[in-house]
């Protein structure tokens, strides 16, 4: 098995392209739905437990205009979403991730309904229930006398995820993953090495584990063994697959990026300890999300701009081997990132991405839907922009409030 390793500060060997490429204008694409068909379209799912119900929602709004996806990356829940969105026919994906999301919403003390009481009573009554009882098809909580240990205890977690690798099997076809259809990738850290790890499709057969490993949080969850190496959950070291993505892509190919986050950096003042601890687990792993996108988008802008001086030389300096091999490094065509981020209700607190009622699931996927048929009202996040190259990030998901940062500009 082949697997890709990347750190903050690696990149993907590029092939060099000709000069004449090089310097050639970029054509022109005439509609939306041409630039869209011209590109790599990928979809990047963000780890988040029971607020991944908002990435399902977006798919399925998304799936209403655009059905064909090249690439789905994830971590953690992101993981188990883009391998339901992968791992089956384009016609049965929505009902697929319906089906998960609400049998991980049926137990008992997850089906109050809404005037049963205060809301955020309900929502932490669930999660209480979630933490005594597990969650089915997901979780289970081990019952052993060695829990009386403490950290003591010779045992990895706390729950048992045997309920998860069975509901993979019963949703997802892994022949059609391994298929290469759509490509696909998840993340996970190994625990041995520090390193995070991306299983992805064209390199490794996907099994189960593999999306377990990118989900399994410790100490919660335990470690899956693959291969003889130990996985735990993707977004101890990055959240997100945006990295590996902008790494991997084919540069000589717009790229397209569907980026779905479940915690924002933005909040107010806590006023409580339970306001503090939502808001903690907030910036911890929304933070280097949103300076992450910034960095990588910058990066690839200051490397346009360098491709583009040195296309300037004289034609036979940039005949050099050397010249020519940085201008292919550096050069590729636009990418444009759209970022869709949850904005979570007042009522829900730390418990959030573990309080899996039935309520607050379809709140989650009204949402992820409204935002994504918001955005698509916006095709101009299709067009390509009068730049050769660099990227543009687009937060479309507000009304009336539209945030475009176009390479060396700010709007």
């Amino acid at each position: 098995m082949t697997v890709s390793r990347r750190t903050r500060a690696s990149r993907a060997p590029l092939a060099p392209r000709p000069l004449e490429d090089l310097a050639a204008p970029r054509p022109v694409v005439a509609s939306p739905d041409e630039a869209a068909a011209a590109a790599t379209k990928a979809l990047v799912l963000q780890g988040g437990g029971a607020l991944g119900a908002y990435q399902a929602g977006v798919y399925e709004a998304l799936f209403e205009r655009h059905k064909d996806m090249d690439w789905v990356a994830g971590v953690s829940i992101g993981a188990i979403n883009a391998a339901l969105i992968a791992g089956n026919a384009p016609e049965h994906r929505v009902a697929r991730l319906r089906e998960f999301w609400n049998l991980v919403s049926s137990a008992p003390g997850q089906m109050l309904p809404g005037w049963a009481g205060e809301r955020s009573w309900l929502n932490q009554w669930s999660a209480g229930s979630a933490v005594a009882l597990g969650i089915p098809g997901f979780f289970e909580p081990r019952v052993t006398p060695a829990l009386m240990m403490g950290a003591a205890a010779p045992m990895l977690s706390y729950y048992d995820t045997s309920p998860l690798k069975a509901t993979l099997e019963r949703l997802v076809d892994f022949d059609r993953i391994n298929r290469r259809e759509m490509r696909f990738s998840v993340g996970a850290v190994n625990v041995r090495t520090g390193n995070i790890v991306y299983f992805d499709n064209g390199t490794t057969t996907i099994r189960p584990e593999h999306i377990m490993a990118s989900g399994a949080l410790p100490p919660g969850f335990p470690p899956v063994h693959i291969d003889g190496e130990d996985y735990w959950d993707g977004g101890i070291v990055s959240n997100t697959p945006l990295q590996y993505v902008l790494d991997e892509h084919v540069r000589s190919r717009r790229l397209l990026v569907l980026q779905v986050d479940l915690f924002s950096a933005r909040g107010t003042m806590p006023r409580t300890l339970g306001e503090v601890a939502a808001r903690q687990k907030d910036i911890q792993y929304s933070s280097r999300t949103r300076m992450n996108t910034d960095a990588l988008a910058a990066n690839v802008n200051l490397q346009q701009a360098l491709a583009a001086l040195l296309e300037r030389l004289p034609a036979h300096l940039r005949r050099e081997p050397d010249v020519a091999a940085l201008c292919a490094h550096l050069r590729s065509e636009p990418i444009d990132i759209v970022h869709l981020i949850y904005r979570h209700k007042p009522y829900e607190l730390d418990s959030k991405d573990y309080e899996f009622s039935r309520i607050t699931v379809d709140e989650h996927w009204e949402s992820g839907a409204r935002d994504m048929r918001i955005t698509l009202q916006h095709p101009e996040w299709l067009r390509p922009t009068a730049q050769a190259g660099g990227v543009t990030t687009y937060d479309l998901s507000e009304p009336d409030v539209a945030r475009v940062r176009h390479p060396g500009t700010a709007v």
